[in-house]
């Protein structure tokens, strides 16, 4: 049994994360400790508030007791509003605390990209545009050209939480650009775990989206790879492992 440890903030589309641990079909268990949200606002003062180390720390000693392997911010937008820098010193924070690996969200999106080899992407954000524009620089920062960014303007993650398949499809298509090899939908707060098949089949090239590349970073950190077709082409990379 390989135990994945997620900090989530707040309760939006936390219902992902067990179905990911279903849908992976192996033995993987997604243990989720939720952190204080603070205030709910899609607003750069805010979601550094939300990331700050103390808001963080307190629930990493649930997930240590529990016996996890890896500790994975669950939270896009509260990691790359520090920028680059900072958002590194977020994680390293969160490995002393836990005394595991760890990671966050916009790592994750990172480390997916270049897992898939993509050397271009395009950004669907529920973000307000300074906001998304922040995740875009994050990933520029890392090497990774944006062909373009597409704001939804929404400022709580309450209402993200509500979308369903025809937003989330509606965002990605208005999202998708030529020149994009894969993309990226960076908000855990949107429900996605049961819509890349979709995804991918509607724009036909890989759909990178929060929570399930939160988990796959989690997985990464572990040196775990399962083959999971329901969860997209970035599962489909990995050899399958027999539980």
């Amino acid at each position: 049994m390989t135990a994945l440890g997620f900090l989530y903030p707040g309760h939006s589309a936390e219902d992902d994360y067990p179905r990911i641990e279903q849908l992976l079909g192996s033995d993987i268990r997604v243990d989720v400790v939720h952190t204080d949200i603070g205030e709910d606002a899609h607003r750069v003062d805010a979601l550094r508030r939300m990331g700050e180390a103390e808001r963080l720390t307190a629930g990493v000693e649930e997930l240590r007791l529990a016996g996890v392997e890896s500790v994975v911010w669950a939270c896009t937008s509260g990691s790359f509003v520090y920028g680059w820098e900072g958002a590194h010193e977020q994680v390293r924070g969160l490995a002393r605390a836990a005394g595991t690996p760890a990671s966050s969200t916009s790592f994750a999106f990172v480390n997916a990209v270049r897992e898939i080899g993509a050397r271009t992407v395009a950004v669907g954000a529920t973000y307000p545009e300074d906001v998304a524009e922040l995740f875009a620089g994050f990933l520029r920062a890392a090497g990774v050209e944006v062909t373009g960014v597409r704001s939804s303007g929404i400022v709580t993650a309450a209402e993200v939480g509500t979308w369903g398949e025809a937003e989330v499809l509606a965002l990605a298509r208005a999202a998708d650009h030529p020149d994009a090899q894969a993309v990226l939908l960076p908000d855990t707060a949107l429900h996605t775990a049961a819509h890349v098949p979709a995804l991918e089949k509607e724009l036909g090239k890989p759909v990178l989206t929060a929570n399930p590349v939160t988990v796959w970073e989690g997985l990464r950190l572990t040196d775990r790879r399962v083959n999971a077709p329901s969860l997209g082409f970035l599962f489909l990379r990995e050899p399958i492992v027999q539980a």
